[in-house]
């Protein structure tokens, strides 16, 4: 436990080998997370085994649906198993375990509820992040900020954390099956913004690796309309 919460670090995994590994090792060499959880998307490639193998645990969706299903599937793991906080990592080790505990602090020492990590906030880091990849990541939080009512740096980035308490409100509804993929990364921010939950945000690091072993999954076009449509929808009020 880390200050008295108890807490679990999700990474939602297809087709990691090579990188889930270290987010697994290095999220448990930590020391903050009580437990590592994998949940795996439909993985062809042995990588949810070599999760398992170096201590994670392994939640499998039984084929491919999406990052959203992914993460869902892990938040109810939270739920059914008493945790406190949950924080959500990239399962592809573009992210720095190390500041796990930059993002938990805000919610076990200064009552948040929602705690984003942005590479845009200062002290954070985007190394090596493609042109393209800036202007998107810089063009949706604006857009993000006008819908919400509230001026955020960084919306695109899964690095964040929360309360479990959060899903007592039935106001806040994961299970609907539009946000299986990116959906639902910016509609639980959107929603614990509107609803008046505290939230914050925390300087963290994005590590970007060489071209040849691939920035994102997100395909071009339709990922990214994955990630806009909600701020579309939830804005004109055609869902909740």
């Amino acid at each position: 436990m880390f200050d008295g919460k108890k807490i679990v670090c999700i990474a939602p995994c297809y087709n990691e080998l090579h990188k889930i590994d270290r987010v697994v090792e290095r999220v448990l060499a930590t020391d903050i997370v009580d437990e590592m959880l994998v949940v795996d998307d439909g993985s062809t490639d042995g990588s949810p085994d070599v999760a398992r193998a170096l201590g994670a645990r392994v939640i499998p969706l039984g084929r491919t649906i999406g990052v959203g299903a992914a993460i869902r599937r892990g938040i109810e793991h939270a739920l059914q198993n008493g945790f406190d906080i949950v924080v959500i990592i990239a399962g592809n080790n573009k992210d720095e375990p190390r500041e796990i505990e930059r993002l938990v602090q805000p919610l076990t020492r200064d009552e948040f509820d929602f705690v984003q990590g942005s590479r845009f906030a200062r002290g954070g880091v985007f190394g090596d992040m493609p042109l393209y990849r800036i202007l998107a990541t810089r063009i949706h939080p604006m857009l993000f900020s006008l819908v919400s009512g509230k001026w955020v740096t960084e919306s695109t980035n899964g690095f964040r954390a929360f309360k479990t308490l959060l899903f007592e409100d039935t106001r806040i509804n994961l299970w609907q099956s539009w946000l299986d993929e990116y959906e639902l990364e910016p509609y639980l921010y959107y929603k614990v913004i509107r609803l008046g939950y505290r939230t914050t945000e925390v300087p963290v690091t994005k590590i970007y690796p060489p071209k040849k072993l691939g920035y994102t999954k997100m395909k071009p076009v339709t990922g990214w309309w994955s990630i806009l449509r909600p701020l579309i929808l939830l804005g004109l009020g055609l869902r909740k």
